[in-house]
C-alpha cells in the first residue's frame, strides 16, 4: 500500500506565490484564494481540485485510486 501524502505546495498561476497546505483526505478543495494576490484559484478543466491543478502533489483520492469518485473528477 502506498503512503498517501497530505501536504502539497500550491503555486499561484498569477503571482507564483507558493504555500504548503494540508489536503483534506475525504473531500476536494474546489476553490482557494491566493494569500498574496487574492486570485481565486479554480481547478483546470479535467482536474478535480486546486491541488491537482496547481499543487506539487495530487489530492489523496487521486493518489490512492487514480480517480476522484467523491467529487466526480
Amino acid at each position: 500500500m502506498t503512503k498517501i501524502i497530505t501536504d502539497s505546495e500550491l503555486i499561484c498561476p498569477e503571482c507564483k506565490h507558493k504555500k504548503v497546505l494540508e489536503m483534506p483526505t475525504d473531500a476536494c478543495l474546489w476553490f482557494y484564494e491566493c494569500t498574496a494576490c487574492k486570485t481565486l484559484l479554480k481547478p483546470l478543466k479535467g482536474d478535480c481540485c486546486v491541488f491537482c491543478s496547481y499543487g506539487s502533489v495530487p489530492c489523496p483520492p487521486i493518489q490512492e485510486s487514480g480517480s476522484c469518485s467523491g467529487c466526480g473528477g
